[in-house]
């Protein structure tokens, strides 16, 4: 497969699933800002800010933070590269320049949520119509990824498309785990009616509501969603879930390229699957992420050497 090709796709689903990751979070943030009487309504706004490295970005087009700002911000402002509308545009840019890779069903799928979403973009924001739309667009990211896996070829152009997507979901568990659940983990003094919907936000903001509940009895704590979030060898956002398919792709791509990136990718596997949850607790969980995070670019920046450096 040609460099490019390559590139093309793995950005393609990059974007697609960075639009997805965004959506969810912009969902349970907004949610939790308009609970009555929540403590954390301002740390709820600014928690996507945060997350996405983006306060500075925001706050040079915005004189305060509330939730119309950040909404336009994070939906459809063009000069925001993580806007969702940004990402989708270049997920469609990607997917147009390797049309004859997709099936006609991935292809059309990508294509008419990026035509739907520029017309949505012309509606007013309002809170009613905010819930409505962060479900089309996480129901247009799984219709792309279920025409995908059940009309292409399973081939590299597949592979790539996988690889991709697990690179970019691994990152933003790491990111939301780092920039939420250690903040409510340290807290003391505080409302158990609040924290049970703050516990439960961050599980829906990863996908992973059900499967916690189905996973563990007695009630939410920082142990269990650290362990789940972190070591589920089922949950498919959990990191070691994801440093597992990014491997799994890896190793089925042809060809003798990609060796760092395979065996930096088995060596952070291997401290997941082998992973304690009271070892990540005591060595301290901001440090664990941040070195987790550490390692996830090094394996994205070896993969972008070894399959299209200057393609």
């Amino acid at each position: 497969m040609l460099s490019r090709t390559a590139n093309n796709i793995y950005w393609m689903a990059r974007s697609l699933e960075r639009a997805e990751n965004m959506t969810r979070l912009l969902d349970v943030s907004h949610n939790m800002a308009l609970m009555p009487n929540s403590r954390g309504g301002q740390q709820e706004l600014l928690a996507p800010l945060s997350i996405t490295g983006r306060r500075d970005q925001f706050h040079a087009r915005h004189d305060k933070v509330s939730t119309e700002a950040l909404l336009e911000f994070f939906l459809f402002d063009e000069s925001n590269d993580g806007s969702i509308f940004s990402c989708i545009q270049l997920a469609r840019a990607n997917a147009h320049s390797v049309r004859d890779r997709l099936s006609a069903e991935a292809w059309e799928s990508i294509n008419t949520t990026w035509l739907e979403l520029r017309h949505r973009r012309h509606r007013s924001i309002n809170h009613e119509g905010v819930k409505g739309l962060f479900d089309w667009i996480k129901q247009r990211s799984h219709e792309f990824r279920g025409a995908a896996y059940g009309t292409m070829l399973h081939n590299d152009a597949f592979l790539f498309m996988r690889l991709g997507t697990f690179i970019e979901r691994a990152d933003n568990t790491a990111r939301i785990l780092n920039a939420k659940l250690e903040v409510m983990a340290g807290e003391r003094d505080s409302n158990q009616a609040i924290d049970f919907y703050q516990w439960n936000a961050l599980l829906q903001s990863l996908g992973a509501y059900e499967a916690y509940h189905y996973s563990y009895t007695g009630g939410l704590s920082a142990r269990n969603v650290t362990e789940l979030l972190i070591l589920s060898a089922q949950l498919p956002r959990s990191l070691r879930y994801c440093v597992g398919a990014i491997m799994e792709q890896l190793s089925s791509i042809e060809g003798s390229q990609g060796l760092a990136a395979k065996r930096l990718c088995s060596e952070l596997h291997a401290r997941l699957q082998y992973g304690e949850v009271d070892y990540i607790l005591e060595f301290g969980l901001h440090d664990y992420l941040n070195d987790l995070l550490r390692r996830i670019n090094t394996i994205g920046d070896e993969i972008h050497r070894s399959y299209w450096e200057g393609a």
